[in-house]
């Protein structure tokens, strides 16, 4: 519907990040409620993150237009790898012409403009595994170490 190619490898590649940001998102819930003493303060906590994940995903204001003492919050971001990881395995090979006269390919229009690089997909795909782990992991530690029953 929005133009993907009907491959194999770009289909199981948008399943791929799909899956493992559906992950990290339960594990992130997860693991705010287990670090927090209640689920309301969880659901704050949560919403706020969401809001500052989305400012610095990468899908409001690009990372090359982003003032270079905030970039390194894009980094750390887990939604701005996902975006750069469907975006990328999706049109990041694509070599068509752009109809807008600039005489450039999707490809180029994506490195010029988003700084993405279809080189870098074996990268974002390990570091959005590496999230789910990492909120996993979190998570797990939290609900044996923290204690936040009152007597």
């Amino acid at each position: 519907m929005i133009g993907f190619e009907w491959t194999v490898a770009k289909f199981f590649w948008y399943l791929f990040f799909m899956f493992f940001t559906l992950l990290y998102f339960t594990f992130y819930g997860m693991m705010a409620v287990a670090v927090t003493p209640n689920h309301y303060i969880a659901a704050i906590v949560s919403a706020a993150f969401y809001g500052i994940w989305n400012l610095f995903s990468g899908f409001i204001i690009p990372r090359p237009s982003m003032p270079i003492w905030w970039r390194w919050y894009y980094w750390i971001c887990p939604v701005s790898w996902t975006l750069y990881g469907l975006v990328v395995s999706q049109f990041g090979d694509l070599t068509h012409m752009l109809e807008d006269g600039d005489n450039e390919t999707v490809e180029q229009y994506l490195r010029n403009f988003f700084d993405f690089r279809h080189d870098y997909l074996g990268l974002v795909a390990a570091v959005i595994v590496s999230f789910a782990v990492l909120f996993g992991a979190i998570f797990t530690v939290s609900i044996k170490m923290f204690n936040f029953q009152r007597r």
